[in-house]
């Protein structure tokens, strides 16, 4: 492993609707990652700004440090919607440049930004000027294809961005299609500030194999970290070449700070299936099983789910697919 790899930082991509606070604060209690960051927070055409931001909190998530993502098309909205979070102690914050819901890049925002460079731009560069701490963004390739690439990646660098994290796919490709690493690969060769690599990263080997095939600083992992909550564990084992050991016990834990968590929501039952669909997404069988159950109250929904985890590290254990 080159040396550099030993200070690459590692990052809980920030995620809509699954990246909630209550699964940040169960990551976080995991561990394993360096920051976590809010899912994004929409600063529209006339915006109160004070009151969009007033639930930012950069310790939710503590021993891990939550950063804070901004989604817009107005420079100056965005400008001061920055300022203000950094006031509230954000120690980063960052533009999302790469959104792929309709509902959000019809409003010309998102990864619509990536057609639209110059005022990608100004927004960055509002952005960096006024706000005290790190700005950053999150790209991908391109909307429907690369045409803007090489320009976008260099204006978040000359607008003083000072980290790009680039998921490797266009908007057209959605979350499907392979990530294409060769263009992470470019950005790196081509930019100065450091890149975090995002998409495809599934394993402590995927992980390893992108730092090597592209040479970007940093890794940021969304989904998988659902599926595999102790992925950033595997990976800080591999970065460190000593062998992984399994924690079960480490795993409870957090969840058992979901369930705290989403407990305290009127409606928690939604959520508690999401992360079913994803922490089962290794056993098709207890993934149905609990999916297609009904449950009377969210306690009995959160009982059927630990034995259904526990049955699944059980079988992991073993070498066998539950």
């Amino acid at each position: 492993m080159p040396s550099h790899h030993l200070t690459t930082r590692l990052y809980l991509a920030p995620m809509e609707g699954l990246g909630a606070i209550e699964f940040r604060k169960m990551l976080a209690a995991i561990g394993g990652f360096d920051e976590c960051c809010t899912e994004f927070i929409r600063i529209p055409t006339n915006p109160h700004i004070a009151s969009l931001i007033k639930e930012f909190n950069p310790d939710a998530t503590s021993p891990i440090p939550q950063a804070a993502q901004l989604m817009g098309v107005n420079p100056g909205h965005l400008a001061e919607a920055a300022f203000l979070l950094a006031e509230k102690g954000a120690h980063r914050v960052e533009l999302n440049c790469g959104c792929p819901s309709n509902t959000v890049t019809g409003k010309g925002a998102g990864s619509s930004l990536l057609d639209t460079p110059d005022l990608l731009f100004e927004i960055l560069y509002q952005m960096c000027k006024k706000c005290p701490v790190p700005v950053t963004a999150k790209l991908r390739i391109g909307v429907d294809d690369d045409l803007n690439f090489i320009k976008n990646i260099h204006l978040v660098q000359e607008a003083g961005c000072k980290m790009l994290t680039l998921h490797a796919r266009t908007k057209k490709d959605g979350y499907t299609h392979p990530a294409r690493w060769d263009y992470i690969k470019e950005a790196k060769k081509q930019l100065d500030i450091p890149i975090c690599g995002n998409g495809d990263i599934t394993s402590a080997e995927s992980a390893i194999d992108m730092l090597q095939k592209t040479g970007c600083d940093h890794l940021m992992i969304g989904r998988q970290a659902a599926k595999d909550p102790l992925i950033f564990h595997r990976i800080q084992s591999a970065l460190k070449n000593i062998p992984f050991e399994e924690n079960f016990a480490l795993l409870l834990r957090g969840i058992d700070v979901f369930f705290y968590e989403i407990l305290k929501r009127h409606s928690p039952m939604g959520s508690i299936k999401q992360l079913a669909s994803y922490i089962l997404s290794q056993s098709p069988e207890l993934k149905k099983e609990f999916l297609t159950q009904t449950y009377q109250t969210p306690h009995e929904a959160i009982t059927s789910l630990r034995t259904a985890i526990d049955k699944l590290f059980i079988a992991q254990s073993l070498g066998q697919t539950a």
